[in-house]
């Protein structure tokens, strides 16, 4: 089960990605962006001429609930657990609530607003990691890409954390396995 327990590892306890895993890092960066600039294009028409928050919008909600919380624990190395999601969710829920009590619908623009603020930067962030992560070949979690580039910036040694969610932990250890990485 994937956890968004803080767990640093020391540096160059991870083996960094090969090629397939860098390259699988680039194209899910390129997809989170991708979703980024979907956002930025309907930023001038969040709420659409029938009164509705326009779909793009509420597409990103669920997966952005579910990668706050990754986002901000290992990307800000904080040991927060699933706090962010909590409190983005409860934030946006009483942002509903507010334009509820004041339009009749959750469907205004303070909410859609709000909601385009807060997928903005999570998916912005993500997309920015992923891309770094597989051009440098972060070892681990995308999340640490902002930190290993300061690291060879600065030559000062930076902490790893184990990929906790998705493809990348399966791909890295299947390409550590195979023989024209190792050698």
């Amino acid at each position: 089960m994937a956890t968004t327990d803080l767990k640093l590892d020391e540096p160059g306890s991870l083996p960094r990605p090969g090629p397939v895993g860098r390259l699988a890092r680039v194209g899910l960066g390129i997809l989170c962006l991708s979703y980024v600039y979907g956002l930025i294009q309907v930023s001038g028409s969040l709420l659409m001429a029938n009164g509705h928050i326009h779909p793009v919008v509420w597409n990103g909600i669920f997966f952005g609930l579910f990668l706050v919380s990754y986002v901000v624990n290992i990307g800000y190395s904080r040991a927060w657990k699933k706090w962010p999601a909590v409190v983005s969710a409860a934030g946006l829920a009483i942002i509903a609530g507010v334009a509820y009590a004041m339009a009749g619908t959750i469907e205004t623009s303070l909410l859609a607003r709000s909601i385009w603020v807060w997928e903005l930067y999570i998916f912005s962030h993500l997309g920015l990691a992923f891309v770094i992560a597989g051009a440098i070949g972060t070892p681990g979690c995308e999340m640490r890409a902002f930190h290993d580039f300061y690291s060879r910036l600065s030559g000062v040694p930076t902490k790893e954390h184990y990929c906790p969610v998705g493809p990348l932990g399966p791909i890295d250890r299947w390409e550590a396995r195979q023989k024209y990485w190792r050698d």
